[in-house]
């Protein structure tokens, strides 16, 4: 287990990695954040302009574009495989400049002493993409965009 500023990162198997953050929210406000368009464009993608389209329900497809400060675009995409309002979202994740490597991403939100515990867990094929992926500096690029999201949050509550 590490920490990278209020993210912690698990390990739970040689397939996952855990990512676990709590936010002074509410539950309900917290899932709204992962789920609709006028949130997350405040904060996925570590805050920065994003194009979004969501059609948030079992079934359904999201794709985001991140438009970086380096000047770069990337896109990100999925499709929703559960949801259980406001305690579960299970998705497909894929970023598109790596076609192919998709992997199952569970997110839990739970309350806690008046905060939301969110726990994402992503489940690769390998344990080579799941290494890969920890190259790449996710845990960096998420512990940014919950960082945007506490800041969002803060406007709201």
């Amino acid at each position: 287990m590490s920490q990278l500023s209020d993210l912690v990162i698990e390990l739970p198997s040689d397939l996952e990695i855990t990512l676990t953050r709590a936010f002074d929210a509410p539950r309900d406000l917290v899932f709204a954040a992962h789920s609709q368009a006028e949130h997350l464009k405040h904060w996925w993608g570590r805050g920065n302009p994003l194009d979004i389209e969501i059609d948030f329900r079992v079934g359904g497809r999201y794709r985001f574009v991140e438009h970086a400060q380096d000047g770069n675009s990337y896109a990100f995409r999925g499709e929703f495989r559960e949801i259980v309002s406001p305690e579960r979202i299970v998705q497909t994740f894929e970023y598109e400049g790596m076609p192919g490597h998709v992997l199952e991403e569970t997110i839990t939100f739970t309350e806690q002493d008046g905060r939301t515990v969110v726990a994402s867990t992503s489940r690769f094929d390998t344990k080579q993409e799941r290494d890969g992926m920890l190259d790449t500096g996710m845990t960096q690029g998420a512990a940014e965009s919950y960082a945007a999201l506490e800041r969002h949050l803060a406007t709201l509550v």
